[in-house]
């Protein structure tokens, strides 16, 4: 069930490339983006990335988004991201079917409303959501005709439609409710049936729902703080979850996992620049 034993502060925005057939994940807390094997290190809080090409990555950090070579890594801005709001860095980021990349902030330390939702889409950026707390859950339905996000103090995942070109039309509404649970809705992914799964923090879980929100199973893992889920490996059967040891003393808290499922997993989408 361990795929890495790095302990990650935190651990988030797990990315399958499906040319390269890798995983890359962040510790958002350590400044990193890793690999199995191999990390890169940043001067900034760095959080969630789209796929380009073979060789490039699109990542976002706390003041901007960067293309980013694999090979050298070498990154050079494409443009800023609340670079003149020191309170707030970037959190839970996915590409959508249409080559945008969504991207969401949050306060450093979690301040209340200090966040918002972003998407880019061909050379634009354009505030989509706000005020948010805690940006997470960001994902689509396989017709790339609907966005899933989570604003996590909520407790709430909510819907909204997409038109063609995959900018949002219409309010969002609420899809699944968690309140009054102890479940707090972290990093997402929507599986190729349209399922969605939701890792879960401090349940130690992801949880998969259906497209009516309604409950179907959840897997467990051996960290508490579980944070983002992807599919990966030759078939996109691999459930991947990563989990975050800020403030846990455990063994296994902080590490990425992966486990073999029954599940097939959309293909990550490319970012178009």
């Amino acid at each position: 069930m361990i795929f890495d034993d790095t302990q990650c502060q935190l651990g988030e925005g797990p990315l399958w490339h499906p040319e390269r057939q890798q995983i890359f994940w962040f510790d958002i807390l350590g400044h990193r983006l890793h690999t199995k094997g191999q990390h890169w290190q940043f001067d900034t809080f760095v959080s969630a990335a789209g796929w380009v090409n073979h060789d490039t990555l699109m990542i976002a950090s706390a003041r901007a988004l960067h293309r980013f070579d694999i090979c050298t890594g070498d990154y050079t801005e494409i443009c800023p991201l609340e670079a003149d709001n020191p309170v707030t860095r970037s959190n839970d980021g996915r590409a959508d079917p249409q080559g945008g990349f969504w991207i969401g902030t949050m306060g450093i330390n979690a301040e209340e409303g200090a966040g918002a939702i972003y998407r880019y889409h061909k050379g634009e950026l354009r505030q989509l959501f706000a005020p948010i707390t805690i940006s997470n859950a960001i994902c689509f339905a396989p017709d790339g005709k609907t966005a899933y996000f989570t604003d996590t103090p909520t407790h709430q995942i909510m819907r909204v439609a997409l038109d063609a070109e995959g900018w949002p039309e219409g309010e969002p509404t609420l899809h699944i409710d968690l309140t009054g649970t102890d479940f707090r809705p972290d990093g997402a992914v929507v599986d190729a049936q349209g399922n969605l799964w939701n890792a879960q923090w401090g349940a130690s879980q992801v949880a998969g729902y259906a497209p009516d929100g309604t409950f179907i199973t959840a897997h467990s893992f051996p960290a508490e703080q579980t944070s983002c889920p992807t599919f990966g490996g030759p078939n996109l059967s691999t459930l991947y979850c990563t989990s975050a040891a800020v403030g846990l003393d455990g063994p296994d808290e902080g590490k990425t996992f992966a486990i073999q499922t029954d599940i097939t997993g959309q293909k990550e989408h490319r970012v178009i620049l």
